[in-house]
C-alpha cells in the first residue's frame, strides 16, 4: 500500500515538490554559508519523492542551539515558501475524499519545512 501511495504522490504533485527542494538546495550551495541549508534543502527534497513509509523523528540535542539559530536562519531564507506551497497541496487535496492521506502528507511536510534542522528522516 506504501508503494501505491508513493507512486500515486508522484503523480499528483510530488515530483514538482522534490523538484523544488532539490532546485533551492543547488541554489542555496552556491555560496558556502548556504551549504547547511542546501543539504538539508536536498535531504527534505529526497523524502517529498518518497514520503509514505518514512518516518522524521527528532535528532539527540548534540547541537540543540545551532540547530534553533539555523532553523531561524531557514525560516527567513527558503522555510517559508515552501511551507506556503505544502499548505497549498495539502487544501488542494483535501477537497476530494481521496486526496485526504495525499493532504495529511503535505501538512506532515509543512511542518518539517518550517524547522528540519534537528531532525532526521528513519
Amino acid at each position: 500500500m506504501k508503494t501505491l501511495g508513493n507512486i500515486i504522490w508522484l503523480v499528483f504533485g510530488g515530483v514538482e515538490v522534490a523538484l523544488e527542494y532539490l532546485v533551492g538546495g543547488v541554489a542555496l550551495m552556491i555560496t558556502i554559508i548556504g551549504i547547511p541549508f542546501g543539504l538539508q534543502c536536498i535531504k527534505m527534497g529526497l523524502l517529498a519523492l518518497w514520503p509514505f513509509g518514512s518516518k522524521v523523528v527528532k535528532k539527540e540535542h548534540r547541537h540543540g542551539c545551532l540547530d534553533a539559530f539555523m532553523n531561524v536562519l531557514w525560516f527567513f531564507v527558503g522555510g517559508v515558501w515552501i511551507w506556503m506551497t505544502h499548505v497549498f497541496f495539502g487544501l488542494l487535496f483535501y477537497i476530494t475524499i481521496i486526496g485526504i492521506p495525499f493532504g495529511k502528507m503535505h501538512f506532515r511536510l509543512a511542518g518539517l519545512a518550517l524547522t528540519p534542522f534537528g531532525r532526521e528522516v528513519v
